[in-house]
């Protein structure tokens, strides 16, 4: 993006600019602060030090993967299919990827809170007790390249589409990003609707970097609802948090 903007390309300064336009609209109206999760949490000094480690972090780890899927697609393991397809099988092939990665990313996760994984490899990811975005990329290189090196597995085990890719890059970040957002911006109703209920929320993360324990689930609530790892008193507190914004963002955080 940084690059794009450099050479003046103009739908990426709109984009630019309508993302701090909406982010300035955000903090000045109270749309933010009444949607902030731990309206108490964030420390500059840990805001820093994140964007230190996070800058280390993607620049080792974007080397490290980048190169690896390079060289495996250069000797012909991975192989991607630039010819139209269905939608159905575009469809198919990132559903079976966001199954696969939510499996593989809960199971690891559980792992890495086991000593002496948890020093080693995610301890650097918890510094923050209160996530903002820039937590995301704050990550050991270690943890980082296990997480990414999904996409390359699933890569090297199923054959996908172009279009499929496109999509799923864009998940991973979006996804990541909104997780470790610090704000809140679903309905009230999301936990007690039968579809909505097995995807994560900005609290449903949140809760795990406050509380340490619990809440392991990548993109959706299934195995932590299967395994018995979801906090008990996540939905109620998700409701509490929501019923914030009512209150002009003044009432204080959930009980834990």
């Amino acid at each position: 993006m940084i690059s794009k903007l450099l050479h003046g390309d103009v739908t990426t300064w709109v984009w630019a600019l309508a993302l701090a336009v909406g982010i300035g609209w955000g903090v000045t109206s109270g749309f933010l602060k009444a949607r902030k999760i731990q309206p108490r949490g964030f420390k500059w000094s840990v805001f820093r030090n994140e964007i230190v480690f996070g800058v280390l972090n993607a620049t080792i780890t974007g080397f490290i993967l980048g190169t690896a899927r390079g060289k495996l697609e250069a000797m012909g393991w991975i192989t991607t299919l630039h010819e139209p397809a269905a939608w159905w099988r575009i469809a198919g092939e990132y559903v079976l990827y966001f199954v696969g990665f939510d499996t593989y990313f809960y199971w690891l996760h559980r792992w890495m809170h086991v000593e002496p994984v948890y020093t080693w490899v995610h301890k650097l990811h918890h510094r923050s007790t209160a996530p903002n975005l820039m937590t995301t990329l704050s990550v050991s290189p270690l943890e980082s390249v296990i997480n990414g090196g999904y996409v390359i597995l699933f890569l090297l085990l199923v054959t996908c589409h172009a279009q499929t890719v496109a999509l799923i890059l864009p998940t991973n970040i979006i996804m990541g990003l909104y997780v470790h957002s610090g704000y809140e911006f679903l309905p009230r109703w999301w936990n007690k609707s039968w579809a909505t209920k097995w995807f994560i929320s900005a609290t449903f993360h949140d809760q795990h970097h406050r509380y340490f324990t619990g809440n392991f689930g990548g993109y959706t609530t299934v195995w932590d609802r299967l395994c018995g790892t979801m906090r008990p008193k996540f939905e109620r507190d998700f409701e509490a948090i929501v019923d914030r914004r009512k209150q002009g963002g003044e009432a204080v955080a959930a009980e834990a």
